[in-house]
């Protein structure tokens, strides 16, 4: 049975390795595993060593709590949905941040202005 813990820093992983646009193989090749063992920390199959979590966070350049930033709020709200499970969401804020930074800013703002109910 998986271990919400053990999801939550999987989901982080995936998260992380996805926005810096990382493959899976790239990943495990870098930490001096195989790719399924990825896969199956990725979705919380396996748990993290401390060790290589600690590989991980050096190869995806985040500090290793990083991987349970937001686990007590999401625990304390198990009903709402997942963003960093969703695809679109995820390419989303991938190429928001590939848009140079004063674009970006404008970007927000207009966002921000679109969602407003007023």
């Amino acid at each position: 049975m998986k271990h919400p813990v053990d999801v939550h820093v999987g989901k982080r992983i995936r998260h992380r390795r996805w926005v810096i646009g990382m493959t899976q193989q790239q990943l495990a090749e870098r930490v001096g595993i195989k790719f399924q063992q990825i896969q199956k920390y990725e979705t919380g199959m396996n748990r993290v060593s401390a060790s290589r979590l600690w590989d991980i966070s050096e190869t995806l350049g985040v500090p290793v709590s990083f991987f349970f930033e937001g686990l007590e709020a999401e625990r304390a709200e198990e009903t709402t949905p997942d963003l960093m499970a969703d695809k679109e969401a995820m390419e989303l804020v991938r190429s928001y941040y590939s848009i140079p930074e004063t674009q970006r800013r404008r970007l927000f703002e207009l966002a921000r202005v679109l969602s407003d109910p007023q």
